[in-house]
């Protein structure tokens, strides 16, 4: 993998960010835009404890899905509060997928504002908390909307490693998913390397590298691929803004209700011809990748 680093800023303008990275799609780092949000020093553990600590939630592990383990299926569940406990203890390798907070308590949007500065389109009914045990693992993907991201560390250290949309053949996405092949796991602890001899396009994909601290707020652009690897408990609040452009907003559409639709009707009907099929493609469309080298 080719990696650099993201840039960093304090603040920037709205015009700045709409000339430099928002059209771009180029990723960032603000770091001060959430200091001034109640939220940056009022949210923690014992908090969210107090506020939704009985409330049920699916727990996700590390498992990589399969060709065929259902998408977004938990593997566990607890209330949020044993949760918590669990993941105070000590690593664990589990995490809470697109856990909407809000909805249980609703008090906690006042404790931040929508950076309508920066970008607009956001959708305000879907703020997203984010959590998980040091050692737990957000696979290689990119978000089906291609909604644009604003994503805020609350607690705890996060490695994230960002590729843009178009490096998805290098990086072996499986053919009508937002997912990849490839299993990017404890990369770093290999000198920063994935399996390159199983997937050797991965050398040739171009990407970001960063560690996430608290108050810290990485802009994802839309369909950005992004593995996350908590380095400690925490949890973090993603804000979705959609694209502004009528393509963009078409893509997530269809990528919503017609891709999903079509490879979930696959996977039922002849899964295993479906995801034989789905192989041969992925490593034929790296290997064209890999021969533009030669």
């Amino acid at each position: 993998m080719q990696l650099q680093a993201i840039d960093v800023v304090d603040s920037i303008s709205g015009q700045d960010f709409q000339k430099n990275y928002y059209q771009p799609k180029r990723p960032l780092i603000i770091k001060d835009l959430a200091k001034n949000w109640p939220a940056y020093s009022k949210w923690n553990w014992a908090h969210f404890k107090e506020l939704v600590g009985d409330q049920h939630v699916g727990l996700y592990n590390n498992v990589k899905s399969d060709a065929y383990t259902p998408i977004n299926t938990a593997d566990d569940y607890k209330t949020f509060g044993d949760y918590i406990d669990m993941i105070s203890q000590g690593p664990a390798g589990w995490r809470i997928f697109l856990f909407n907070i809000f909805d249980h308590a609703p008090q906690l949007t006042q404790d931040f504002t929508w950076p309508e500065e920066l970008m607009k389109g956001f959708v305000k009914r879907y703020p997203m908390l984010f959590v998980g045990g040091a050692s737990s693992i957000t696979h290689m993907h990119f978000d089906i909307d291609l909604s644009h991201i604003l994503h805020t560390q609350f607690a705890g250290r996060k490695r994230v490693l960002l590729f843009p949309y178009e490096e998805g053949h290098k990086l072996y996405r499986k053919p009508f998913e937002v997912l990849s092949l490839a299993d990017f796991s404890n990369y770093h602890l290999n000198n920063g390397k994935p399996d390159y001899e199983a997937f050797p396009a991965l050398k040739l994909a171009k990407g970001y590298e960063v560690i996430l601290e608290h108050g810290d707020t990485l802009f994802m652009p839309a369909g950005y691929w992004h593995h996350m690897e908590y380095l400690d408990s925490g949890f973090a609040m993603s804000l979705r803004a959609m694209q502004s452009s009528l393509n963009g907003k078409l893509h997530g559409v269809w990528n919503l209700f017609g891709m999903r639709g079509i490879d979930t009707l696959m996977k039922k009907t002849m899964p295993h011809p479906w995801y034989n099929w789905k192989k041969k493609k992925i490593f034929r469309l790296a290997e064209k990748e890999l021969e533009r080298t030669k």
